[in-house]
Parts: C-alpha cells; structure tokens; sequence
C-alpha cells in the first residue's frame, strides 16, 4: 500500500505457516493451537492480529469449527484489527452476521490448467480454491495431478447431488451459536488447614533427614485427625 491509516496499535499477533516441536512432543497441530491461543487469549481492541488457515492440520469439522470460533472469537470479543485467511469457504457467513466484518479476495486469472495471481485485492469472496493449480506450478507428476483432477471432479459431484437431496439444509452449513454460558460463579474456598501454613514456613534447608521425617509424621497425623 501506498499509505495507510489504521490508528493506534498496541501489539502485532501472528499465526502464519506450519513447523512442528517434536523435540518438545508438540506437532504442528499443537503448535498453531497454542498460538492461537496466545492470541485469543491476548489480542486486545488495538491490536492488529494477522491468522493463516486456522484449522487445517486437523479433520475437515474439527478444523472448520476451530477456525469458525476463533473468527467469531475475534470479532465478537477481542475485536481486533484482523486478517483471518481461510480456505473454509462456510467462514463467509459470518459477515452476513457481524457489519465489521467483510469478504475479500485476491483476484487470479485461469488458462486451461495454469493461473497467474494478480494480487489484486477484490470485495468479496472467493467461488473456488486454487490447490490444483498451485499443486502444477510446484512440479507434481502429470499423472498425479490427472487423477486428482478426476478425484475432484468425482467429490464436486457429489457435493452437488447431496445439496440437491438436501436444500432446506446444506451440506456443512454453519450458523451463528449463541453466547456461551458464564461459568459458574465459584463458592466459598474452604478453610484453610493449619498444616499448610506450617508447611509454607518451614525452613527445609536447615532439617536433618531425620528431623524432616519426624515433623512429616507429625503433620500426617494431625491431617488424618
């Protein structure tokens, strides 16, 4: 952009492209979960917040409702700045939903089996993906991309013949959730034991082992009493 004003900014958030921590048992998965997280739990009114598929290293639902409640989760409490990237087509919905928030697309022209992005930004959404296209220009074998072409157009078919079956109700169809319920209001914390504040002030440093153990049986019995 040649200029732009977006007001005051407090803090930059992003959750963009995919890397692991198998070092640390966490997979992709858990990696992008734990950052949106941060975010969500973070992100205030001033921040600008920049999200990248959401979802997509889980099941087809189970993603869609990740990137459906963290969308929602943005818009409706932290009300940031936001850039949510998605190729879950059903997320279009929630601008009809919410006036904040608005479809947009990057424009593309198709010939045969090649695309050429514009990076063109249009109003609106998107009517179709590009994974295929992109799929060719990284190099896969012609063979693999003939039958995924052939794959595509079976499941697109049947897409189409399920939401004929099925007008009144679209396949995969979301719908605004209500609030979700307050926790519950906690209640009183009960007393506090006294052996507690005797544990908290004990100097362990300066027991013998013998001592420590002693004082353990001492305290286990006025527990038990």
């Amino acid at each position: 952009a040649d200029a732009a004003r977006i007001g005051p900014i407090d803090r930059i958030f992003t959750r963009i492209g995919a890397a692991d921590d198998l070092a640390g048992g966490r997979s992709t998965f858990m990696v992008e979960m734990t950052e949106t997280a941060s975010i969500l739990h973070h992100a205030t009114p001033q921040s600008l917040v920049l999200m990248d598929e959401i979802g997509r290293g889980t099941s087809t639902y189970d993603g869609m409702s990740l990137a459906w409640a963290c969308a929602d989760h943005l818009a409706r409490e932290c009300r940031s700045f936001t850039l949510f990237a998605t190729h879950y087509f059903e997320l279009v919905q929630l601008a009809a939903h919410y006036p904040q928030i608005h479809n947009v697309h990057l424009d593309a022209v198709e010939h045969g089996h090649s695309i050429v992005f514009l990076h063109q930004l249009k109003e609106g959404a998107a009517d179709r993906s590009y994974g295929l296209h992109v799929a060719n220009l990284a190099g896969l074998p012609a063979k693999v991309l003939k039958t995924a072409r052939a794959k595509l157009a079976q499941l697109e078919q049947q897409a189409d013949q399920q939401l004929q079956q099925d007008h009144d109700q679209p396949q995969m169809a979301l719908h605004l959730l209500p609030d979700p319920e307050p926790d519950p209001q906690p209640g009183p914390e009960p007393a506090r034991h006294p052996v507690l504040d005797e544990l908290a002030q004990l100097d362990l440093h300066n027991l013998t082992p013998i001592q420590a153990l002693a004082l353990l049986e001492q305290l286990q019995n006025r527990v038990r009493d």
